[in-house]
C-alpha cells in the first residue's frame, strides 16, 4: 500500500483495481481545497481532540467520502477562526481492529475550513463493509463503520436505508438516530432536509418550550454562526452514533438556510437588517459542505445521483437553490408556468435520468411533498393550526405553496414524463411536513382513482419538530384523527397519514417491492425515549400504488 497525496480530481464511477486511493478534498462552498500536508505547517500546541465524531457519506461502488473535525487547541471551537493547521491521518481497513489496512492518507485541518477535513477514498470493493479512523497529534478518533454501494452491473438481493427529516435541536433529543444506529443492518441512511435549524433560541421549540439550548443563541446569519450551529449538532451522542455505523446521503431543505427559502430570499430573512440573501446563502452552503460528508454536485448544490447496483438509483433534489418565490400576495399563481420549484436545468436532468435508468427502482430524495393535498374540507379549528404548521398563506389558499402544490406546472410536466415514457417503480422519499404519509402520486388528482398513478410517495415525520398535536398542545391522537380522516376523504390518493408522531422510517427494497416501515418515539423530550413500530406500507413492482403491509421487514 502506498500513501497518496490529495487531489481535487474527480474520480470516475468505474471501480478502480488499485489498492491505493486518492485522498479527497475539503469542500468549501463549491471550491475544492487540496488536503495534502506540506512541510513546515504548524502542529497543534496541545493534544487535538475529535469532539464532533466521524462520519461517512455518498457511497459509490469503489469509494466513500470520510469526514471529521479536529479541535487542535481548546480555543479552536467551531466558527472561531482560531487554531493552528493540523495534520490528520486517515486509515481504512476491512476489519474493526484496523489490522487489514487497504488505504490511508493525510489531510490538513485549518481554520479556513473550520478544521473540518474530508477524504474521498477510492479503490475500494463494491458492497463491502469497511472501518476507518482519523489520527492527529497521536490522538485517535473513534473507529467507525461504512459501506460501499453494490457494483453498477450487479442486482443486490435487497437494500435497507434509514430515513429521517426535520431534527430541531431545541425541540427534543435525537433518539431516532440512536434507534437507527442500534439496528446494525443499514446500507446507508437518508437525511431529507432540515438537518439543522436556523432560529434564535426559543424561536421554534417543543410546544414553545426549550428542551436543550442550541448555540449560538441568536438566529444564525454569518459563516461563523452556521459553523457554530453545525458544530453544536455534531456534539449529539445519538447523531454521532448513527454517523459511525453507516454512510449518510443528505440533501438540504430550507432550515439549512432560513425558513421557506427560495432562490432570491426567504420568509425568515430581512435584507435590511440581516445583510444580503446572497451572502447568507453563501455562508450557509460553505458551512454545510464543510460539516457534512456530502459531495457538492452541479454548481455547488446537493442535487446529484447515486446508483446502488441494478436494484435502485437515487436522484437527490435541491428544491431551494433554483425555485421561484412561493405563491402568495404579489408573487404569482401556483399554476404559473413561468414559476418553478426545480429550475429548468434540474428538471431536465431529473427527467433524463429517470428515462435512462436501467434499475428496478427509481428513488427520488425529495425535500417537500409532491403529492397534491387539499385541506379545504377541514373545519377552521383544525385548518388554523395546520396553516401555522405548514405555512399556508394568509389569503386563504387551502394548499401548501412551499410544496410541489405551489408549483403545479413542474409537477404536471414531471408526472406526464413518467406516464408518457412508461417509467415505472418511481418512489419519492420525502420529509419536511412533520407528518408521516403513504401516497399514490396521481397524474390527475381530481379524477383519481379513475386516472392513473404515476408514482408513489413515502413521507417520514420529524425527528423532533412540532406536529399537529404540538401546535394544538393536546395529547397525541385526540384531535388529529378528525383531520386525518378529512384529508383522506378529500384526497383519495392519500392512503395513510399520521399528523402527531415523531420518529423515523426504514426503507427496505427488493426486486419485488419497496416497503417503508414507520417507527414512532415514546417522547421526543426524553433522551431515553423508546421506539415502536407503527405502520408499514409498500409498493409492489409495476403497480405505482401503495398498500398496507402487515408487519415490518425483519
Amino acid at each position: 500500500m502506498t500513501e497518496t497525496s490529495a487531489s481535487s480530481q474527480t474520480s470516475p464511477r468505474t471501480p478502480s483495481r488499485r489498492s491505493v486511493v486518492k485522498a479527497g478534498a475539503v469542500v468549501t462552498g463549491a471550491a475544492l481545497i487540496p488536503l495534502a500536508a506540506t512541510a513546515g505547517q504548524a502542529r497543534a500546541a496541545s493534544a487535538p481532540a475529535f469532539l464532533h465524531g466521524v462520519a461517512s457519506g455518498d457511497p459509490l461502488p469503489d469509494g466513500i467520502l470520510l469526514w471529521t473535525r479536529v479541535t487542535p487547541t481548546p480555543e479552536a471551537v467551531p466558527g472561531s477562526g482560531l487554531g493552528p493547521a493540523t495534520e490528520v491521518t486517515w486509515t481504512v481497513a476491512t476489519d474493526k481492529a484496523l489490522t487489514s489496512v487497504v488505504a490511508s492518507g493525510t489531510a490538513t485541518a485549518t481554520a479556513a475550513s473550520d478544521h473540518t477535513v474530508k477524504a474521498d477514498v477510492r479503490g475500494l470493493r463494491p458492497a463491502t463493509d469497511y472501518w476507518y479512523r482519523f489520527t492527529a497529534g497521536g490522538v485517535d478518533s473513534p473507529v467507525a463503520r461504512t459501506r460501499t454501494a453494490p457494483a453498477d452491473n450487479v442486482t443486490a438481493a435487497r437494500l435497507r436505508f434509514g430515513v429521517v427529516s426535520c431534527s430541531n435541536w431545541e425541540a427534543g433529543y435525537f433518539a431516532s438516530y440512536r434507534h437507527l444506529a442500534a439496528r446494525g443492518d443499514l446500507d446507508a441512511w437518508l437525511h431529507l432536509g432540515d438537518y439543522i435549524y436556523e432560529y434564535a433560541s426559543g424561536g421554534y421549540a417543543a410546544r414553545g418550550a426549550v428542551v436543550r439550548r442550541h448555540a449560538p443563541t441568536h438566529e444564525i446569519i454569518t459563516l461563523a454562526d452556521y459553523r457554530t450551529r453545525h458544530g453544536r449538532y455534531k456534539t449529539d451522542a445519538d447523531l454521532q452514533a448513527l454517523h459511525a455505523v453507516a454512510p449518510v446521503v443528505a440533501i438540504w431543505d430550507d432550515h439549512e438556510f432560513a425558513n421557506d427559502a427560495w432562490s432570491g430570499g426567504a420568509e425568515n430573512h430581512t435584507e435590511g437588517t440581516e445583510g444580503t440573501w446572497t451572502a447568507r446563502v453563501a455562508a450557509a452552503k460553505q458551512a454545510y459542505f464543510e460539516w457534512m460528508p456530502v459531495r457538492p454536485s452541479i454548481a455547488g448544490t446537493t442535487y446529484r445521483r447515486l446508483r446502488f447496483g441494478k436494484l435502485a438509483d437515487l436522484s437527490l433534489l435541491d428544491l431551494r437553490s433554483f425555485r421561484s418565490q412561493q405563491a402568495g400576495v404579489g408573487s404569482g399563481s401556483v399554476d404559473d408556468p413561468d414559476r418553478s420549484i426545480t429550475g429548468r436545468a434540474q428538471l431536465d436532468w431529473l427527467k433524463a435520468g429517470l428515462k435512462a435508468s436501467d434499475t428496478t427502482w427509481r428513488l427520488i430524495g425529495n425535500s417537500v411533498m409532491i403529492s397534491p393535498v387539499a385541506f379545504g374540507a377541514l373545519p377552521d379549528y383544525l385548518l388554523a393550526p395546520l396553516a401555522e404548521l405548514l405555512g399556508l398563506p394568509g389569503e386563504g389558499l387551502a394548499i401548501n405553496p412551499d410544496q410541489w402544490d405551489g408549483y403545479t406546472d413542474d409537477r404536471r410536466e414531471l408526472l406526464a414524463h413518467l406516464r408518457d415514457n412508461g417509467i415505472r417503480n418511481t418512489v419519492f422519499l420525502t420529509g419536511d411536513i412533520h407528518m408521516a404519509w403513504a401516497n399514490d402520486v396521481p397524474v390527475k388528482a381530481a379524477t383519481y382513482p379513475l386516472s392513473a398513478s404515476a408514482a408513489t410517495e413515502f413521507v417520514v415525520t420529524s425527528v423532533t419538530s412540532d406536529n399537529l398535536d404540538d401546535i394544538l398542545k393536546v395529547a397525541p391522537h385526540t384531535v388529529s384523527p378528525i383531520a386525518e380522516a378529512a384529508v383522506k376523504v378529500a384526497n383519495r390518493h392519500v392512503k395513510w397519514v399520521d399528523m402527531d408522531s415523531h420518529g423515523y422510517g426504514v426503507l427496505d427494497i427488493t426486486g419485488e417491492r419497496a416497503q417503508m416501515d414507520y417507527y414512532v418515539l415514546s417522547d421526543r423530550t426524553d433522551a431515553n425515549a423508546t421506539s415502536t413500530w407503527e405502520r408499514s406500507y409498500r409498493t409492489l413492482s409495476g403497480t405505482q400504488k401503495v398498500e398496507r403491509a402487515d408487519s415490518p421487514v425483519r
